[in-house]
């Protein structure tokens, strides 16, 4: 049924663009025949509203990965600089829910690490909507803060990372078998604000694959249970991404390609002093509205490294 309503929606948008082109070829055949230049703004109206309309169903048409129309399971870590560097993944995490919200999306938090004084330590969100994943995998990389802390009493400029790292949802259990003598799972007492049952009760969940050694863990219900099926769908999108990872080296092997993953290659910076621009690396994108970036504005980074890999196929 997702699949029939991704279907007639896109069958939808292209008939309505269709009819569109034809109200603006009509407007501007009556406002030639009749010399009405009045038409003329509202004709460029029309095609300016088309022209987006149409960079969108194209953009959509570039989706067409194994699992770009997957929901996506987004994890944001900090690096090293203390609570300057949690305070930035709190930033990061506000801006990609406010872009999930604007498109729709729903949003459901499957673990959460609270920093020491401020900010948020780790955090994974599973982001459900259609192409999701097509979506925000051209966010995954490092992202770089530089402005004045408010965390440093002496007003310097600080330099952040937080990494983002981006799953498909596994929808269909055959993708990924897990055996249950392979997991060893454990559970504690969850730390941090969490309400009173969470806190005095061993209910957060932590699973280790033991083969890959690819540890989850989930503190944010109030049921062992609950966290343990959360844990459990953070680990089988864990795996898959693994399991694609060898596939593409095997690939990169047979073609003698070298493929840079170092932790340090940050896709994207956030300057907010000693002015303000956003830019991003891998596409030479440019804004100066960092307010607007920071309140979810990104389609402008996002459609631009899908277009560049597109022309790099």
């Amino acid at each position: 049924m997702q699949e029939i309503n991704g279907l007639r929606r896109k069958v939808e948008d292209f008939t309505q663009l269709s009819a569109s082109c034809e109200d603006i070829i009509v407007l501007w055949q009556m406002g030639m025949e009749e010399g009405d230049e009045s038409l003329e703004d509202e004709v460029l109206d029309g095609l300016s509203e088309l022209e987006e309309q149409l960079n969108q169903i194209e953009l959509e048409l570039m989706l067409n990965g194994p699992y770009d129309r997957a929901n996506a399971v987004i994890s944001l870590h900090a690096g090293a600089g203390g609570t300057e560097a949690q305070d930035w993944v709190q930033m990061l995490l506000r801006m990609y829910s406010r872009w999930a919200d604007k498109r729709g999306f729903q949003i459901e938090t499957l673990d959460l690490l609270p920093g020491d004084e401020a900010g948020v330590k780790s955090v994974s969100l599973l982001i459900s909507g259609e192409n999701a994943f097509g979506y925000l995998k051209a966010e995954k990389g490092v992202h770089r803060l530089v402005r004045i802390s408010p965390f440093d009493s002496s007003g310097r400029r600080h330099t952040s990372f937080a990494s983002l790292d981006v799953l498909p949802e596994v929808e269909d259990d055959s993708e990924v078998i897990i055996n249950q003598e392979d997991l060893k799972i454990d559970t504690y007492r969850a730390g941090g604000a969490g309400g009173q049952h969470v806190n005095k009760t061993d209910s957060a969940v932590r699973i280790t694959h033991i083969p890959t050694g690819v540890v989850v863990q989930c503190q944010n219900e109030r049921s062992q249970h609950a966290n343990r099926l959360k844990a459990m769908k953070l680990l089988q999108a864990k795996l898959l991404d693994l399991q694609l990872k060898q596939k593409e080296e095997e690939l990169n092997a047979l073609r003698g390609e070298q493929t840079d993953i170092a932790w340090g290659s940050q896709i994207r910076s956030y300057i907010f002093q000693p002015y303000m621009l956003v830019k991003d690396h891998r596409t030479g994108i440019e804004i100066g509205n960092v307010d607007s970036v920071m309140d979810g504005s990104i389609e402008l980074f996002i459609s631009g490294y899908l277009r560049s890999q597109s022309k790099s196929i």
